[in-house]
């Protein structure tokens, strides 16, 4: 007959097996924990590298005219200064933040200069979308979420961030950002990562990537690690900000379908896009869930429907950036369509496809991809990226998973 102390380790054991395949196992496959990158999907002779724009986390096209638009940095004051990352050095962050404009035609960058933003702090960008006027055809809305230190010189270390989401306008081809009002509500607004605006520059949903403002202790970090603590929120400059989906993981990027009422949320460290139907109350219902078995950042819309993923390393890319922000880290593209095969008869909604794969000698630390569908066209840029990657489209293999 087992002693009770036998019994209690073979509990103890069976629990901690039981632990590691629910939690821990996925974790480790997600983050690529033990997977070497391969290099495959893109020619170095069909890419050409724009060293003016760097850590340009977010990068939105407007496919009218081609433009792309970033929201930029520098590569040293993203490890100072990303509370998503929770580096929270006030003291390092830029003074010199921007959103610029790249025309792939001519290769020009624009920065664009801020007009009437009166604020006593340099703007910290992060997310950003870019959004054409339904009123103005020439007009465009550009949301950005600015992370402003604390006021009152409180230490960002204690309380986090002091988050807001900036409205602003411009032109198309303009060269000036017209700000228009600043959203405020640290009740909703907590730990914003991604945005995506309405059409009339009043209403836009966010996710928020952590659970609260700080998580810079040993048990919060286990917390966001394992638990649904992220959010999305939606604000409306005239009706204030509300939650509208909890109990969410590791929510990174967001899209909205130009189409219909579909909204894209993708899990950074659930390796999963989570699929939306906005509500009448601006409520978002789950309708489905695409797992892709990878961790996954920022996520964008062609206008063929068809979402692209960045796809990354978290294990070593995190730990090296914040050592070295211009230490090569693998990337990963994704494509995902609406299966209209035979498959779908039998539960197949998506066409999943791993565009490309790259170990960090063409491209780099990405965490956007933008698809130009009209020409031919992919842009690749990245939180600590060294440049903005441009690829022709005609030179990458498809034939990936």
């Amino acid at each position: 007959m087992p002693s009770s102390v036998t019994t209690v380790l073979c509990a103890v054991f069976a629990s901690l097996a039981v632990l590691y395949q629910i939690y821990v196992s996925p974790l480790v496959k997600v983050v690529g924990l033990f997977r070497t990158a391969q290099t495959f999907g893109l020619d170095a002779a069909a890419c050409k590298y724009i060293p003016e724009l760097q850590a340009c986390e977010k990068i939105v096209l407007h496919q009218p005219s081609g433009l792309l638009y970033l929201a930029c940095s520098t590569p040293e004051s993203r490890l100072a200064w990303t509370p998503a990352m929770d580096q929270l050095n006030v003291q390092g962050r830029s003074n010199d933040d921007y959103v610029a404009t790249y025309d792939p035609t001519t290769s020009k960058v624009t920065r664009l200069q801020l007009e009437n933003f009166d604020s006593d702090q340099p703007i910290s960008v992060h997310g950003m979308d870019v959004v054409q006027s339904t009123s103005n055809g020439n007009e465009l809305f550009v949301f950005v979420i600015n992370h402003r230190a604390p006021p009152a010189g409180q230490d960002p270390r204690n309380v986090g961030a002091d988050s807001v989401i900036e409205v602003f306008k411009t032109t198309v081809s303009g060269d000036r950002l017209v700000h228009i009002n600043t959203v405020r509500d640290p009740r909703v607004i907590v730990s914003p990562n991604d945005v995506v605006g309405e059409a009339d520059g009043k209403g836009f949903f966010f996710t928020n990537d952590q659970g609260s403002k700080i998580s810079n202790s040993y048990a919060s970090t286990i917390q966001n690690l394992f638990s649904a603590t992220t959010s999305v929120g939606y604000c409306h400059l005239d009706h204030g900000c509300k939650f509208v989906a909890l109990g969410l993981y590791s929510s990174n990027g967001i899209v909205k379908a130009s189409t219909n009422n579909t909204i894209y949320v993708s899990s950074n460290l659930g390796g999963k896009i989570n699929v939306f139907e906005r509500q009448p109350d601006n409520s978002l219902l789950l309708k489905d869930v695409n797992e892709k078995g990878q961790a996954l950042d920022n996520i964008s819309l062609d206008n063929r429907d068809q979402l692209w993923v960045a796809g990354l390393w978290i294990q070593y890319n995190i730990e090296n950036l914040s050592k070295d922000p211009h230490h090569v880290a693998s990337v990963a593209a994704f494509k995902i369509s609406a299966n209209t095969g035979p498959g779908s008869s039998y539960g197949e909604k998506y066409n999943v496809e791993k565009i490309l794969e790259d170990d960090g000698t063409i491209v780099s630390a990405s965490t956007s991809i933008v698809h130009d569908s009209d020409r031919g066209l992919i842009f690749m840029h990245g939180i600590a990226a060294p440049h903005l990657t441009v690829c022709r489209m005609l030179a990458l293999n498809q034939s990936q998973d």
